[in-house]
């Protein structure tokens, strides 16, 4: 079973303009147009079982429908997050809502959604979240829409750990896209359900630093994530079944710490 934990896609109704609007920001030609559709009917060529939906409520206005729209998708070859956005004045109430709807986790985008990692106000969030029992994915690292202001690096993502200590948390990217050297010495290791995801290191992450991350965090915490549209899976998948790690090892990315924390069966 492999499982790409990290791919977005959009309601057909603001695809194409949420992808060009990206393209032309990121300087990227995306794998695909954003549709889901896309994604499934392609996932048999990249190898992929099944892969996890990551959207993200950019304004407290969307995450109804946002949610409702994840909800839809999930199922099959497809795992739905939904996600809340922290200004929104009933962000605890959708939180249960997701939770209803059968979602299976929550997606943060501290650029996106305009805090700090570290960010106090968050707090009672996290906790609320922690209380649902659902897994929190956090965007970490350089991203660019945020090019002069990183709201999640590990350092301050440390911060946020130490004062949730019940929380699962997934930081993607490595722990911190672009940031990997900080990763590997301030994050790698600690204790507790904290997770990092591999989406976007097929770009330029290289394979010593991956490698070196993997061995001290601990090839259990970690889960296999492209990044589509903005990365390929193959390509990733590729990548961490080349690395100098056991075969056991690259199992556990690829799928089997997915399954275990989704509390899926094979």
């Amino acid at each position: 079973m492999v499982i790409d934990f990290h791919i977005h896609a959009f309601n057909p109704k603001i695809a194409e303009r949420a992808i060009q609007t990206l393209e032309k920001c990121s300087g990227i030609e995306p794998f695909t147009r954003g549709l889901i559709e896309q994604t499934v009917g392609r996932m048999d060529e990249w190898g992929i079982d099944r892969s996890v939906l990551l959207p993200i409520a950019t304004k407290p206005s969307q995450q109804t429908v946002i949610n409702d729209w994840a909800a839809q998708q999930d199922g099959g070859r497809i795992i739905s997050f939904g996600s809340v956005h922290p200004d929104a004045d009933d962000a605890f109430d959708e939180l249960w809502r997701i939770k209803e709807l059968g979602l299976h986790g929550v997606k943060l985008h501290p650029d996106y959604q305009g805090f700090m990692i570290n960010d106090p106000r968050l707090d009672g969030l996290l906790d609320e979240i922690e209380k649902t029992g659902l897994p929190v994915i956090f965007h970490a690292g350089f991203d660019v829409v945020s090019p002069d202001l990183i709201h999640c690096p590990p350092k301050l993502s440390l911060e946020m750990i130490k004062r949730h200590r019940g929380l699962k948390v997934i930081l993607a990217h490595l722990g911190g896209n672009d940031l990997w050297d900080d990763v590997y010495d301030v994050l790698a290791g600690i204790d507790g359900e904290v997770y990092f995801d591999t989406a976007f290191t097929g770009w330029k992450c290289p394979d010593e630093i991956m490698t070196k991350i993997i061995n001290k965090h601990g090839a259990e915490r970690i889960l296999f994530g492209s990044d589509l549209p903005w990365d390929s899976p193959d390509r990733i998948k590729r990548k961490i079944l080349g690395l100098k790690i056991s075969d056991d090892a690259k199992e556990k990315i690829l799928g089997q710490n997915a399954l275990r924390l989704l509390g899926f069966q094979r």
